[in-house]
């Protein structure tokens, strides 16, 4: 099962500094057959205006993935984390037992970035940030950078506690790669720029593809190409 759902159909919020999209129900946006895709709870567009971003407020037994796609991030939590995410990198935080945090944009552009949200396996753990540069060039097929699945335990990927995978990759036009999904498992992935075909079927810059009981998936880039997918359980 192959399901494109164009970047024009997801959720939308906008104010002053926020101009979001949502890939599943989030906030006031409510649709009963995009509540989550298996343990992928949340999948956020967000264009954050220059400093503007959002102020402290909690979070509990979530694991929270940042993918920063233009300018960065700055996080600070309860724990006294502080750091910058910038563009190409990935950030995880575990909110476990409960933690405070705040996401800012305190650079001159606007920061561009996917939020993601996993339900983690364990719960209550102890609360945590990281973040890391992944560089990535093209040619290097999907390459892992948060897991918790056991395959991955060896692996430089940030630590989840869900057994799931969030990859990305980097592609230039014509270039293909294929990722296999194992049974039981399903994906889900968009295109932060460029236009793919996945399994044959057309995809446009962040269209959302989900993916299940595909046990093999190609994806081709038609234009250069950086793609988010994440691997949850069913």
């Amino acid at each position: 099962m192959i399901d494109i759902r164009p970047f024009s159909s997801l959720g939308a919020f906008r104010n002053d500094w926020l101009n979001a999209k949502h890939h599943f129900s989030f906030g006031h946006y409510r649709d009963p057959k995009r509540m989550g895709f298996g343990a992928l709870l949340v999948w956020n567009d967000d264009e954050i205006a220059p400093g503007t971003g959002f102020g402290a407020h909690p979070h509990d037994n979530m694991e929270i993935i940042t993918f920063v796609r233009q300018g960065a991030i700055t996080h600070k939590d309860s724990l006294g984390n502080v750091g910058a995410t910038r563009a190409g990198d990935v950030q995880v935080m575990h909110a476990g037992t409960g933690i405070r945090h705040a996401e800012m944009n305190q650079e001159s552009e606007a920061t561009r970035l996917f939020q993601i949200w996993i339900t983690p396996d364990e719960r209550d753990v102890k609360p945590g940030w990281q973040a890391r540069e992944f560089p990535r060039a093209t040619g290097e097929g999907l390459q892992v950078l948060a897991s918790g699945r056991p395959a991955d335990a060896d692996t430089e990927a940030l630590p989840l506690y869900a057994d799931a995978a969030v990859l990305a990759v980097k592609m230039q036009a014509g270039e293909t790669t294929t990722y296999n999904l194992q049974p039981g498992r399903a994906a889900y992935l968009v295109a932060a720029v460029g236009e793919i075909k996945v399994n044959g079927i057309l995809a446009h810059e962040r269209d959302g593809v989900a993916l299940h009981e595909e046990p093999k998936v190609m994806i081709e880039a038609i234009k250069a190409a950086e793609i988010v997918l994440v691997d949850v359980r069913a």
